[in-house]
């Protein structure tokens, strides 16, 4: 008996030692090294490609993965741009800038991150250039390559030379430049127009502003954007590839300090930044700021700020702000004619109306001061959004509030049947039907309420016989709204 147990025991271990180095040897296979030849990368994509950069400005990151899709580790022998140290792409594989790369080791059923940047150097050309370079893998004798490409444009570039200790730094524009539409120009810093000076932008200049930046309007300045239908004057971020197009926040603002004089804004497209356009104080009896066929949307906080100024607005479209899409606050004096506040914000919450109007402000002090709205006139408006109450009105009793709507059409809670403040034919809560919000289509169907019910007596003017489609406004009836409804 004891000999069969010794044999049986014999037996086991043998098997056991057997499996330990099966596994053991198994162990080993699997994290050695694949050195076959056929063992290949695989990649998440087989180019990477930049659109339009500016010269001297850096892109953004893309990235793509490396897989080694087999049950042993492999190693990349070498990672390279082909350009080398003269490539205008940098690379970063897994957190590790550099050029070039050896001996990566890719885990078994494992991946790595590869990161790509460009910047590219100015070429004087007002046409658009295609950059090109690849980055060359070499794996167990094998080649292979992902192809980099980039567009890139010449610009027109305006940085600060002005540094100061306590505030942002600025440079000075050319007293009475006037920007053309030959190269994009590209703003860096505060960009300012100095007293006495006016700047000028022709018919279809693009203008880029970077991360905070702020076109400021001084004291005694002008700003004189003339663009025409289908030849607007744009201002946006610098980043151009496709995934920046719609997102807010990208720039600072267009500022009209107080005393800035006599500007104009005529079709013009305003987008993606944190204020539209901030028009602060009366610079002098005429308007601060003239703003007609122009479009400002996609703004972090507001699309026209006014502060105690004096703006008039006509066939306009102030769309999608975080906050309010126009904010007339501490006094002043306003005037808008067929124009289209709309507020469809999709970014997160939105915790304001889109239209305020506001004649008070708080001191140092902490005190409440009043300060006269004398005109805040619409007429054949529509202020209309996603929430019940587009329309806030905020006074401080013992100052003038002097707010009137001729045939709007607004989303509001408020009692409409004041005559003083509301024409008896204003629509209350009559969905626009706006075509397509989602991608800022505030066109208008025909056979609504409000197809037809404007008054053609409000703000006639030859200048503003077009709407923002350039169509033609019939003399009677008109439509309500930036639009001629469709």
């Amino acid at each position: 008996m004891s000999i069969k147990i010794q044999h049986f025991t014999f037996k086991k271990g043998l098997l056991a030692v057997c499996f330990l180095s099966g596994a053991f040897l198994f162990s080993c296979k699997k994290n050695s090294l694949l050195t076959n030849s056929s063992a290949k990368l695989t990649f998440s994509q087989n180019a990477v490609e930049f659109d339009t950069v500016f010269t001297t400005v850096g892109s953004t990151v893309q990235a793509f993965l490396v897989h080694n899709n087999h049950n042993q580790p492999i190693q990349v022998a070498s990672v390279k741009l082909v350009g080398n140290y003269l490539s205008p792409f940098k690379i970063n594989i897994d957190g590790t800038p550099g050029t070039s790369f050896s001996n990566v080791t890719i885990p078994a059923n494992d991946s790595i991150y590869v990161f790509v940047t460009v910047t590219l150097n100015p070429n004087n050309q007002n046409n658009p250039l295609v950059i090109e370079d690849s980055l060359q893998f070499i794996t167990n004798g094998n080649t292979q390559y992902v192809y980099l490409q980039a567009y890139g444009q010449d610009a027109y570039f305006y940085k600060p030379n002005v540094f100061p200790s306590n505030g942002p730094a600025y440079s000075f524009a050319t007293c009475n430049d006037v920007w053309k539409n030959d190269k994009p120009h590209v703003i860096f810093g505060y960009l300012a127009v100095n007293s006495g000076c006016k700047l000028t932008m022709e018919p279809g200049t693009k203008v880029y502003l970077h991360n905070n930046a702020v076109l400021y309007i001084s004291q005694g300045g002008t700003l004189n954007v003339i663009g025409k239908h289908d030849s607007e004057v744009v201002f946006q971020g610098d980043r151009l590839e496709p995934e920046y197009q719609t997102v807010p926040g990208q720039w600072g603002e267009i500022w009209l300090s107080p005393g800035s004089i006599n500007n104009n804004i005529t079709w013009a497209i305003i987008k993606n930044g944190t204020i539209g356009v901030e028009a602060d104080t009366l610079g002098n009896s005429s308007p601060t700021l003239t703003i007609d066929h122009t479009i400002i949307k996609s703004m972090s906080q507001f699309g026209l700020l006014g502060q105690g100024s004096y703006i008039i607005g006509n066939t306009d479209l102030i769309a999608d702000c975080q906050y309010f899409c126009v904010d007339l606050a501490i006094g002043g004096s306003y005037s808008f004619d067929q124009c289209t506040f709309a507020n469809y914000w999709s970014y997160g919450q939105r915790q304001t109306a889109l239209l305020n109007i506001n004649n008070w402000y708080q001191d140092v002090n902490g005190n409440n001061q009043s300060r006269p709205i004398t005109k805040a006139f619409f007429g054949n408006c529509i202020i209309y959004g996603s929430q019940q109450e587009e329309v806030a009105l905020d006074s401080a009793q013992g100052g003038a509030f002097n707010y009137y709507f001729e045939i709007c059409d607004l989303a509001t809670q408020h009692n409409t049947s004041n005559s003083f403040h509301y024409s008896s034919s204003t629509f209350v809560n009559q969905n626009p039907g706006f075509n397509n919000p989602s991608v800022d289509n505030y066109n208008i169907p025909t056979g609504l309420p409000i197809d037809g019910a404007g008054n053609d007596s409000i703000g006639y003017n030859l200048k503003y016989v077009t709407d923002l489609n350039g169509a033609t406004r019939p003399s009677s009836p008109y439509d309500l709204g930036a639009y001629i409804a469709q």
